[in-house]
C-alpha cells in the first residue's frame, strides 16, 4: 500500500498589514516613480528646445503654456522629481558601496535626500523668480 505524506510544516508568508511602512520603503517606490514621470518631463524639455529652435511664434506658445499657473506647478514639480531622483540615486550610490546600510543610517539618508530635494527645488525657484522679479 502506498504510503501517504505529511504535510511539511513551512513558515507562512507574512501578511501585507503587519509591515510597517517606512522612509525606505516610501524612497525606493517614490523613486520609481518619479523616474517614469521624468520621461513626460522631458518631452517638456524637448518642447522648449524644438520652441526656442522653431522662432519666436513657437517660443510664445510655449511660453504662454509655461507662465499658466498650472504650467508653472507643472515645471516646478519637474524641478522637485528632478532632484528627488538625483538625491535618491546618490544614498543608491552609497548603498553600493557599502556606506550606511544599517536601519538608522539608512533612514537618515532617505530623510536627507527628501529635504535636500524640497531645499534644491524651493532655491531654484527663488532663484528664476527673483531674475523675473517676482519676489
Amino acid at each position: 500500500m502506498a504510503e501517504q505524506r505529511q504535510a511539511v510544516e513551512r513558515p507562512l508568508s507574512p501578511h501585507l498589514q503587519i509591515y510597517r511602512f517606512t522612509i525606505t520603503m516610501a524612497m525606493s517606490i517614490l523613486h520609481r516613480i518619479v523616474g517614469v514621470a521624468l520621461y513626460a518631463g522631458t518631452a517638456l524639455v524637448a518642447w522648449w528646445l524644438i520652441a526656442t529652435a522653431t522662432g519666436p511664434e513657437a517660443y510664445a506658445v510655449f511660453r504662454s503654456v509655461a507662465d499658466h499657473w498650472f504650467g508653472q506647478f507643472v515645471l516646478i514639480g519637474f524641478t522637485w522629481a528632478l532632484l528627488h531622483h538625483l538625491f535618491g540615486g546618490i544614498r543608491y550610490l552609497f548603498w553600493d558601496e557599502i556606506v550606511g546600510l544599517n536601519n538608522k543610517s539608512a533612514d537618515i539618508m532617505s530623510w536627507l535626500a527628501v529635504f535636500a530635494a524640497l531645499a534644491g527645488t524651493v532655491a531654484v525657484w527663488a532663484v528664476v523668480f527673483s531674475m523675473r522679479g517676482v519676489i
